[in-house]
């Protein structure tokens, strides 16, 4: 099972139900990945509830335009399990001509494609957003 694919599959279902918000299962990672989409603007907000027993879900919280149109219009999975991508800072591929983001894991944790560019440094990349 990939956390992750899962995560961004939930995330597409739910988009294209119109749905308000929607859980997934709790990890950091995800928490992460939930944090930069609110910083990026492709999200409204997330909450995560994190429960010693259960496990706990992040809440993530969609975005409409004022048309009802979906803010995210589409999510891809880069590095999956069984074949990982990695690149180097200055080989970041550009989402959609510049007009969405990559999401990479660095040696400084989650960030984007931008944010590693003017850090200079490269990663595995999870995913792009658009």
């Amino acid at each position: 099972m990939d956390p992750i694919a899962d995560f961004l599959t939930r995330i597409r279902n739910a988009n294209m139900k119109k749905k308000e918000k929607v859980d997934i299962p709790f990890s950091k990672i995800k928490t992460e990945i939930a944090r930069i989409l609110k910083e990026e603007g492709y999200i409204a907000n997330f909450k995560a509830v994190h429960n010693e027993t259960k496990g706990g879900v992040v809440r993530v919280f969609l975005k409409y335009t004022p048309d009802n149109e979906c803010v995210i219009q589409g999510l891809k999975r880069v590095s999956k399990p069984g074949s990982r991508v990695y690149s180097s800072y200055n080989n970041i591929p550009k989402v959609r001509g510049a007009f969405g983001i990559s999401i990479l894991s660095t040696s400084k944790g989650l960030m984007t494609d931008a944010q590693a560019k003017a850090e200079k440094i490269g990663g595995e990349l999870l995913c792009q957003v658009w």
